[in-house]
């Protein structure tokens, strides 16, 4: 190589040896929360399936179901806090093994994508083809859905506040400025936050459609609820697909 005009020789034999770990070596809190949070939606989604099946109510069975795609999300997000922290030593990984849960974020964010898209199809049809509400045990599954998603995002909520570690890279789109954001983390967050979501929309338009007739506005509310899930969905990817 060339330095100042002169030749320098460079013994790469001996290559200078770095940490490669960028603070993602060690259990966090982020990873035992999302942990918990994916325990308490098994446990939920365990409970209605067996409760749909025992009282034969298809609310709590579909909500049940529902719940498992909730899971998968969120088991996603956690084993990417796994893989980051047993690889954080591997040198495969260039810059550290913090682009897993970026690779997590990208993933919920199309989960997200998909979700809503299901949910304004089934709306629609909703609205072409109304079909008879079972409106208690809706209620009912809806009720057990909002309680379970508010666990998870006080769990979630908590992992937010916890400090970066010093060397941890922060990845930036040109020219932007601005906190470093877990986009695994904020995939996690945003599932919670849909199913809340689509939860009291869900309650809202029962109670509405029970004590009003307003059936219709049980679908209305759905494609609402679809519409601000997308948004969500495309914002994630966006940030992810940057990284």
């Amino acid at each position: 190589a060339r330095q100042y005009g002169k030749l320098v020789t460079v013994d790469c034999r001996n290559p200078a040896r770095h940490d490669h770990r960028f603070g993602q070596g060690a259990q966090t809190t982020k990873e035992q929360r999302v942990l918990l949070a994916v325990y308490l939606t098994v446990i939920v989604m365990i409970g209605e399936v067996i409760v749909g099946l025992w009282s034969g109510s298809m609310a709590l069975l579909a909500d049940g179901v529902h719940m498992g795609t909730h899971a998968l999300a969120l088991g996603i997000a956690w084993a990417a806090y796994v893989v980051a922290r047993r690889h954080a030593t591997d040198r495969r990984f260039s810059f550290g093994t913090g682009k897993v849960q970026e690779l997590a974020g990208f993933g919920s964010a199309i989960l997200l994508a998909v979700s809503a898209v299901l949910i304004l199809v089934e709306a629609v049809q909703r609205l072409l083809a109304p079909q008879s509400i079972q409106y208690v045990e809706a209620l009912i599954a809806a009720a057990i859905g909002l309680l379970a998603n508010m666990a998870s995002f006080w769990l979630l909520r908590g992992a937010s506040h916890e400090p970066h570690h010093p060397d941890e890279p922060h990845a930036h789109a040109p020219g932007e400025v601005h906190e470093h954001a877990d986009s695994n983390l904020r995939g996690a967050v945003l599932h919670v936050l849909a199913d809340a979501l689509t939860s009291i929309g869900a309650i809202a338009a029962l109670l509405a459609g029970m004590f009003m007739g307003w059936a219709w506005l049980d679908a209305g509310v759905a494609i609402v609820a679809a519409v601000i899930i997308a948004v969500w969905a495309f914002s994630l990817l966006r940030a992810t697909a940057r990284v």
